[in-house]
């Protein structure tokens, strides 16, 4: 069948496997799908043939891209340690252990085949994973372990694959060389996925500013971002793919840090667009699993050497083997947590280890790495075993999936159906109102100033800011002063649109001003707790220098220039490279956080003190200074003052997303009515009226897709 209409049918099944699951709720969409497949395959002798490279390049890269692009930052940070021990040397120990209980469970294979199949299966599906956590009520903190290793396993998991595959091929294998080619490869495929990904988003900053602001643009060149990444790091550097998609993800993601978003529009059409291509690879997939299952099965039966029962047995004992090292990697991370942090009250209970056991569904990512086997080694012989791998992961694959749903109504009160990556899907509302036709003829402009669409934006801005400050309690005010923030900064963007030059650069000239007289009491209020011994000294330089780069970038009013792009990556390195330090030395991290936390509130209220009497100099005429810029200073600083004091109380996240939602709703509903009085006053048309309102629209619907991502989590 032709390539087209071969495709056309996958996504067909696909379509119509979700039509099924609709009705048979407690059977799992992916489970369907293989039945699909395996229908299609045997009644029309359907086939899809499969080309290594292009079948990693068009499901690996854009999988592992939105997994890590999606990857939950702050239990990545918090167990960053057991995450990755999970995700590193819980792979490699499945690989080595499980690879060799797999070469004596089926002699016949050769050992770097059992290595590759052990690799292969090591990786689990984070979505099947959240599901079953959540469903048997598993430990918060062992349920973000699971999920973030199922984000970070696929990149190592594979890894591990393709050198066992390689050395099948070859049939070659030196510790020596695949150590260097390992170190090679995984740090210049972190570093490739680190810089490419910096600087597409450079690019689409720089873009932005010069007034490529086109959506659907924007939306194609991220879309396209993990497949250019990949190709560019596996052909030109001979690295690692896989450890540079997955870092542009988590990195993408990590600079994702803004409450109010500047482009509503592009991140909705984006995440939509995102869904479709997820949902759709993994849909295909499963599908393919099943129309390949017939040619597994009867390339085993008619090489002889096993019968079908057997196959079975060897695909039940494999799952059973994986089962058993996840378990007991689990019950001794239990136990050396509960060792070492003194936990008396708390057992380490081997039904949990089990349950995580149980809840390593394999899923897309291992389908589409088998899949990829070659047909031939080197010499042009047969890949060995080749028809027995992919059976045996097929069926790993398929008894981990029924072992999870008939197990999960045993020991879950919850009786949601276990989801798979392949079944979840956003369910956004997308309300949104696109009628821009309205007639403006019977509408005809009041004798009023018309203002443009840029200042009706910072207008109806202004008004959410005012509804903040309103709201604004002792409570909630590191949220408040966060939203006011991500306010300002869109409102000085907007103004330097509609505002004439030689007013923008006297607002920048007074900003400039008033931030030097701040870093001044900064920089005195930052020696007297280094006199006073309350720090130490290498608190007080990192402080200082701190202090020395913001005055010395207060000259640099303008980001378009070589500087300023030579400036961000330098800025950027540093950053990285004081990270790195925190990790070498995480005996200190205790301390330098709480100092520097202390540094960061005191220097705040000294630079508002001398902001203050700065102003009420009777030599100052405070009127010379645009309010706005004062305002936007003393913000910030507040701004700082509450993140540091929130640093050293117990962490409330969900108090504070809480807290942002409540007042982000407050803040749109302002909005809208700014703009009704703007419309009812004459100061816009209909046309600019209704573009504000779709603003405010996309706006809400992002807020909604954050409030179902947290009530996914």
């Amino acid at each position: 069948m032709p390539i087209v209409e071969a495709v056309i049918l996958l996504i067909v099944l696909v379509l119509f496997s979700n039509i099924i699951s609709h009705y048979l709720t407690f059977i799992p969409v992916s489970l369907i799908q293989i039945a699909l497949g395996l229908m299609v395959a045997l009644v029309w002798q359907f086939e899809v043939p499969l080309e290594t490279d292009w079948f990693l390049l068009l499901f690996i890269a854009p999988l592992l891209y939105n997994d890590g692009r999606r990857f939950p930052k702050r239990e990545l940070w918090r167990l960053r340690g057991p995450i990755f021990g999970n995700a590193i040397w819980l792979v490699f120990l499945t690989t080595l252990l499980g690879g060799f209980l797999i070469y004596e469970l089926i002699p016949k294979m050769p050992l770097t085949v059992a290595f590759a199949l052990a690799a292969i299966l090591s990786p689990t599906d984070p979505v099947a994973v959240q599901s079953i956590s959540k469903q048997v009520k598993l430990p918060a903190s062992l349920m973000h372990l699971v999920s973030g290793e199922s984000l970070i396993n696929d990149a190592s998991g594979l890894i591990a694959f393709k050198y066992a595959i390689a050395a099948t091929v070859t049939g070659a294998f030196s510790v020596g060389t695949a150590v260097g080619d390992f170190v090679y490869i995984s740090i210049v495929g972190f570093l490739s996925g680190l810089i490419f990904m910096t600087a597409i988003q450079l690019l689409m900053d720089i873009l932005r500013r010069q007034g490529i602001d086109d959506v659907i643009f924007n939306t194609v060149l991220q879309i396209a971002t993990p497949f250019v990444i990949y190709l560019v790091t596996e052909e030109i550097t001979h690295a690692s793919g896989v450890i540079a998609v997955v870092t542009a993800g988590v990195l993408f993601h990590a600079r994702e840090s803004r409450i109010v978003e500047d482009s509503p529009e592009l991140k909705l059409v984006t995440e939509k667009v995102w869904d479709i291509i997820i949902y759709s690879l993994n849909g295909i997939v499963f599908v393919i699993l099943g129309i390949e299952l017939p040619v597994a099965t009867s390339q085993v039966i008619k090489g002889g050497q096993f019968n079908t029962w057997q196959a079975l047995f060897f695909a039940f004992m494999a799952w059973v083997i994986l089962v058993a090292i996840r378990t007991l990697w689990t019950y001794g991370y239990i136990l050396f947590q509960r060792l070492t942090r003194n936990h008396s009250d708390e057992r380490p209970g081997f039904r949990t280890a089990v349950l995580s056991g149980l809840s390593g569904v394999r899923g897309a990512v291992t389908m589409a790495g088998v899949l990829s086997v070659p047909a031939v080694v080197a010499s042009g012989a047969g890949f060995p075993a080749r028809a027995l791998m992919l059976f045996v992961a097929s069926g790993v694959i398929i008894i981990s999936l029924i072992a999870a749903t008939i197990m999960l109504p045993l020991i879950s009160t919850d009786k949601q159906p276990l989801q798979t990556r392949a079944s979840a899907s956003d369910d956004i509302a997308n309300d949104i109102n696109l009628d821009d036709e309205e007639d403006e003829e019977e509408f005809p402009e009041e004798p009023v100033r018309q203002i443009s669409e840029e200042e009706a934006r910072a207008y109806i801005m202004r008004l959410a800011i005012s509804k903040i400050e309103e709201l604004r309690r002792p409570n909630n005010q590191r949220a408040a002063y966060d939203l006011i923030l991500d306010y300002q900064f869109i409102i000085r963007r907007l103004e330097m649109s509609y505002r004439a030059d030689t007013v923008m650069q006297k607002v920048l000239d007074d900003e400039i001003k008033l931030r030097q007289v701040a870093i001044d009491g900064e920089r005195a209020t930052l020696k007297e707790l280094r006199q006073g011994e309350k720090i130490t000294q290498t608190s007080y330089v990192g402080a200082l220098r701190r202090i020395e780069n913001l005055e010395g970038r207060l000259t640099q009013v303008s980001g378009h220039t070589m500087p300023g792009v030579i400036n961000y990556w330098r800025r950027f390195f540093k950053h990285l490279w004081r990270d790195a330090a925190y990790w070498l030395h995480s005996e200190d991290t205790d301390r330098l956080h709480a100092e520097n936390n202390l540094i960061e509130r005191e220097t705040a209220k000294a630079a508002i003190k001398a902001l203050s009497e700065y102003l009420s100099r009777t030599d100052i005429d405070e009127t010379q200074f645009d309010n706005q810029a004062v305002y936007h200073l003393i913000v910030q600083y507040r701004n700082r003052i509450e993140r540091a004091k929130a640093a050293t109380l117990p962490h409330r996240n969900d108090d504070y997303q809480h807290q942002i939602n409540k007042l982000r709703v407050r803040a749109l509903g302002a909005e809208r009515t700014g703009i009704q009085t703007l419309l009812e006053a004459g100061n816009i048309t209909w046309t600019k009226a209704t573009h504000l309102r779709q603003y405010v629209n996309y706006a809400e619907n992002v807020l909604v897709m954050s409030l179902s991502d947290e009530e996914g989590e």
